[in-house]
Order: C-alpha cells, then structure tokens, then sequence
C-alpha cells in the first residue's frame, strides 16, 4: 500500500484535501471517503461544531472543534467500525460551555444565515432563519443548529472561527463583515475556503 498523509476537513458535503506525500489507492480513497461520510451523519454535528481528520495507512487522527455534547466520542466510535481503520487517534478540541461564547455563536449565526447575499447557504436554499434562540438557550443549553451547513462558526473565549466553503471570494468577505459585526466579539479569523479561487499571484 502506499504511504500516505491526507487531511481533510468536514464542510457540509464538500472535503478538501490539505496535503498528500503520494496518490492514494483505490482502497485508500474508499476509506477517506466512507470516513467522510460517517463524519458527516453523526446526528449531533452542527454549525458550530468543526471536524477534521488525517489518515495516514489506517490510522485516523481526528482534529477540530465540539460544541455539541458527546461529538468527540460519537466521531470515534463511527470512524473505529470503517473498513480499513485499524487507530483512531482524538485530536479534537472540546469547546467549553460559556454563556458569553453561546450569545456570539448565536447572534452569528442569525447575522451569516439572514444575510441578504449568504441565506442561500442555509438548509432550504434562501429561506429565512427564524429557529427560537431564547427557548433554545434556556431550556436546552449547548443545542445548535444541525444540519448541512457550509460555513461553521466556532467561538471560543470570545473570539469566532469562520471555517467552511464559500462560492466566491465576496462571499467570504462578507461572512467576515457580518461576524465582526456581532458585540462582545474580541476578534474574527476567517478561514473561509472558495475551493475554485485562482491561487493569487506573488
């Protein structure tokens, strides 16, 4: 089999490859593919929940952000029962419950998918987000949104994540303007990829 490194980070439906020391194999492929996928219908993975992960000739690492309860162990469990797994190693960060961090997540999340120009990437196509915050965060803290959605917004400490796919270069650029937007926020870092942007020029 050849060796081979390859992350690859949880974006709705789509996945980019970070790097890779050689083509992988057919069967390599179909591992990483049904790891994807496993990932990808874990019930409890939401917009402000990240994942991410490397294999590397059957061992997984698994990286990025839970918010949702019990995310970490879910994501080790179905990445142990695919074919051709033999380690599962759990690099992923837990987000601490916040009462400050959930009001950001929040007011983000209604400032990105209410968006005149980014509603399109919301479950439903355009619909207007209208979900019950305040019952949401009363009744049932650490709850978020599920679902597909491309752009995930992770806070931590007070400071927001954006990380995800976009179509075009202004949309992330407006993704950014809108999270910044958001009080009590202390800082934005937008990690937001448009997968078919041209590499700019030195």
């Amino acid at each position: 089999m050849l060796r081979q490194s390859i992350a690859v980070l949880l974006c709705g439906f789509l996945s980019i490859p970070l790097a890779a020391t050689a083509p992988s194999s057919s069967d390599d492929q179909r591992t990483i593919d049904a790891i994807r996928k496993s990932l990808l219908r874990l019930p409890s993975y939401g917009v402000f929940d990240f994942l991410a992960f490397r294999y590397d000739e059957g061992t997984v690492t698994l990286s990025g952000f839970a918010y949702a309860l019990g995310l970490e162990k879910d994501a080790v469990n179905a990445v142990r029962r695919v074919s051709g797994v033999d380690e599962v190693s759990n690099e992923i960060v837990r987000l601490p419950p916040s009462p400050g961090d959930d009001r950001i997540r929040w007011a983000t999340f209604y400032r990105i998918y209410n968006d005149a120009f980014l509603s399109r990437y919301a479950p439903g196509g355009g619909a207007p987000i209208w979900h019950h915050r305040r019952f949401l965060l009363t009744r049932f803290p650490g709850m978020q949104p599920f679902g597909t959605y491309p752009i995930h917004i992770v806070v931590r400490n007070g400071r927001t994540l954006l990380v995800g796919t976009v179509d075009r270069d202004s949309d992330k650029t407006v993704a950014g303007f809108r999270a910044r937007e958001v009080p009590g926020t202390f800082g934005v870092v937008n990690e937001l990829v448009v997968p078919d942007a041209e590499p700019r020029k030195p």
